[in-house]
């Protein structure tokens, strides 16, 4: 196959959670199959328990559809929940009193008072507050605080049922990040080698690295993902990114507290900012959420993930579409059409790909990987092969925006599923340590490979990266142009 014949492989990765509506194995296999690059565990919901026959069903599917798919465990973190209603839903007219109450009993909802689950609210909330319900659908004018009442006036009424969250406008809910059931969801992720944990409602760096400390402390490895939900994570975006290494653009509760308005330039500020101190980046939330309920999405969700794409995030998050939808399998189907056609369009318009990573170099991979890609980007080269221990070399060249794939050879299986993550990296088994020690027999075992799996073809050239002493962390020092040739 000539170069100009191969397929485009898809750049930017697909993280889909699983739910009720994916724990048939045949179904989570379908989903692999149609480009699940990551799979999110939603700790907000179920039970440990849950969690763990959900990760051995995703193992399994991945071994069934022979791909390689990382894990990431979603913190429910302190999330602000009204508590249940005595009779069901209830309806909220504008103009009415309504009360919100820490001290009621949690089963004991009407509608004109509901329990709260977050005792502390009432110290974070003052008369004048506006408080939002319901992803912000509904809106409270608070009138009132006492010591375990808040009075409020409903200014856009609807209609509320059991456990929906509550916001107040402009942040300043005093919850920590971590709470106990997450530190319990910590020691799971480490024992089953989760790759990634997601710490939900961060405020500031400590936030993630109080996480990271745990997970150590717990023998796991996973990296940490901080949310950007907060209007305090906003106000401290650049130490949360400093301390994090992926950072997700949670727009629904980020949404709620900043305003709409405001969304879609955060958005990109948030990619903008991690991109540029080389960290990963998840866009989530609502990205095809008419997929619930039907088969194909709106053009306004193929426009909103199309733009997330053409902005450089690394992926793009289905949530209910393929936890509780009733489409979970053509949701990633489309979610990878829409990917590709906006590649398709950046590839075509050179104005539309984003410059390299500028600013001095922290390390040698770093420098490598500069120089891996701008030759890539000057030469006829079909292929970047990264020999690696823990994959920082391609991360470094996932970040400068080669349109070449770079491919992550490693033995490594923890490894292979975090690069899972990175825009415009594959992992690939191989054994650098393995038996033929000499420069030649590594470039044929090489050259083995990449032709049995038809990444190239004979006489292709690729860029290679590689440590001078094979199988030590952190080793990568040099680059070569190779031309595929075996006896």
């Amino acid at each position: 196959m000539a170069e100009a014949d191969a397929p485009m492989l898809r750049r930017a990765k697909i993280v889909a959670t699983v739910g009720p509506a994916t724990d048939e194995l045949e179904v989570l296999t379908q989903m692999v199959r149609a480009g699940v690059d990551v799979a999110r565990l939603n700790a907000s919901h179920g039970t440990v328990e849950d969690r763990r026959r959900r990760l051995g069903l995703l193992r399994s599917a991945a071994q069934r559809a022979d791909r390689c798919v990382g894990v990431l465990l979603d913190l429910g973190g302190p999330k602000i929940r009204i508590e249940r209603f005595r009779d069901g839903r209830v309806q909220l007219a504008e103009g009415a009193p309504f009360r919100l109450d820490t001290a009621l009993d949690p089963k004991a909802g009407t509608a004109t008072v509901v329990g709260v689950a977050y005792k502390d609210l009432p110290r974070d909330v003052a008369a004048g507050d506006t408080l939002l319900l319901a992803d912000g659908q509904i809106v409270l004018d608070v009138e009132q605080v006492s010591r375990t009442t808040i009075d409020t006036r409903v200014r856009v009424g609807g209609e509320l049922s059991d456990r929906k969250g509550v916001n107040r406008q402009g942040g300043g809910i005093s919850a920590p990040a971590l709470s106990d059931r997450d530190r319990e969801d910590i020691r799971f992720a480490a024992q089953q080698g989760v790759d990634y944990v997601a710490v939900s409602f961060a405020r500031e760096a400590a936030d993630i690295e109080e996480a990271r400390r745990l997970i150590r402390a717990a023998g796991g490895e996973a990296r940490i993902v901080a949310k950007i939900e907060r209007h305090e994570a906003v106000e401290n975006l650049a130490g949360i990114i400093e301390a994090a290494d992926v950072v997700m653009v949670a727009r629904g509760d980020l949404g709620v507290e900043m305003g709409y308005a405001e969304l879609t330039g955060l958005q990109k500020t948030i990619i903008h900012e991690s991109r540029a101190r080389n960290r990963v980046v998840i866009t989530a939330t609502q990205m095809m959420e008419s997929m619930i309920q039907n088969p194909v999405p709106t053009r306004a969700e193929v426009s909103d993930v199309a733009n997330a794409v053409m902005d450089g995030t690394d992926a793009v998050m289905l949530s209910a579409e393929t936890a509780t939808g009733r489409y979970p399998v053509r949701a990633v189907q489309a979610m990878a059409q829409v990917i590709e056609g906006a590649e398709k369009y950046q590839l075509t318009h050179p104005r539309a790909r984003q410059r390299a990573v500028e600013g001095e170099f922290k390390g040698t991979e770093e420098a490598i990987a500069m120089a891996v890609t701008y030759t890539a980007n000057h030469m006829k080269v079909r292929a970047i092969v990264a020999l690696t221990e823990s994959g920082a070399t391609p991360l470094w060249m996932s970040r400068m925006r080669s349109d070449i794939p770079v491919y992550a050879f490693t033995r490594h299986e923890a490894t292979r599923r975090r690069v899972t993550l990175y825009r415009g990296v594959y992992p690939v088994i191989f054994d650098v340590t393995g038996p033929g020690q000499s420069t030649e027999e590594l470039y044929r075992a090489l050259f083995a490979r990449l032709l049995e799996l038809r990444l190239v073809d004979r006489q292709d050239l690729v860029i290679l990266t590689k440590g001078e002493l094979s199988g030590v962390q952190g080793g990568t020092n040099s680059m070569q142009i190779l031309k595929v040739i075996l006896d």
